[in-house]
């Protein structure tokens, strides 16, 4: 799992990079308010843990605008203890709120039950992207409280980039994941299964997201609100 640190001070980064690593998740650092929606939008991290006194852009306004188009787990760091600034990010979104000084194995701990309560709720048959609802167990799409007919080939590919959100897989990748290893046909099955998704989607808002082409890489459900 990714971890984006948002941190400005140097050192706390670097020895929660540390710990994060050392019990195996990815680490990707930030240091300026500015940068970190950018940041954000680049390597879809599982959790961020976000300090609130940063340059240029503080953590409260960067929770909000998170918070306008994702719910990624985010935990606040701050060295304001007052109860009310504690509160102030758990309405804003926050999923827990750490005090400075702190102790990094605290910190660890912290991020491992945040994570957990979200893979609980992430095993839920239904997922839901904004006004798009699919049922795994189902087999059962909706836009809009709108229910869409799909091929059943092209039903197992939404379903399957619906169980992997913001991740991208080649055609060969979805080909032995859904046509299975022994399909001998041609790869465009692929592009045309997409593009006919994509016509059944038409009405899902493209601000929540969409099945988005990479170039050279491959196809993922790009999701912008959860």
């Amino acid at each position: 799992m990714k971890i984006l640190v948002v941190e400005d001070e140097y050192a706390i980064s670097q020895v929660l990079k540390a710990y994060l690593q050392k019990v195996g998740y990815e680490v990707v650092q930030v240091y300026d308010g500015d940068d970190v929606l950018e940041k954000f939008h680049e390597c879809y991290p599982d959790l961020v843990l976000l300090d609130v006194m940063l340059p240029n852009k503080d953590g409260w306004e960067i929770l909000k605008e998170i918070r306008k188009e994702n719910n990624c787990p985010v935990i606040m760091l701050t060295a304001l203890g007052d109860v009310n600034y504690r509160l102030d990010g758990l309405n804003i979104g926050a999923d827990d709120y750490i005090s400075k000084p702190f102790v990094a194995d605290e910190v660890v701990a912290r991020v491992k039950a945040v994570l957990r309560r979200t893979q609980a709720d992430n095993d839920s048959p239904v997922k839901r992207f904004g006004q798009l609802e699919i049922n795994l167990k189902a087999h059962q799409v909706m836009v809009n409280g709108k229910n869409i007919t799909l091929t059943p080939r092209d039903l197992s590919v939404l379903l399957f980039l619906a169980e992997n959100p913001n991740q991208t897989f080649t055609r060969e990748q979805l080909i032995e994941q859904i046509w299975g290893w022994d399909y001998d046909g041609s790869d465009r099955a692929v592009d045309l299964a997409v593009k006919r998704i994509r016509k059944s989607l038409q009405d899902w808002p493209s601000y929540e997201g969409e099945i988005k082409t990479l170039r050279g890489l491959g196809y993922q459900l790009s999701v912008y609100q959860k």
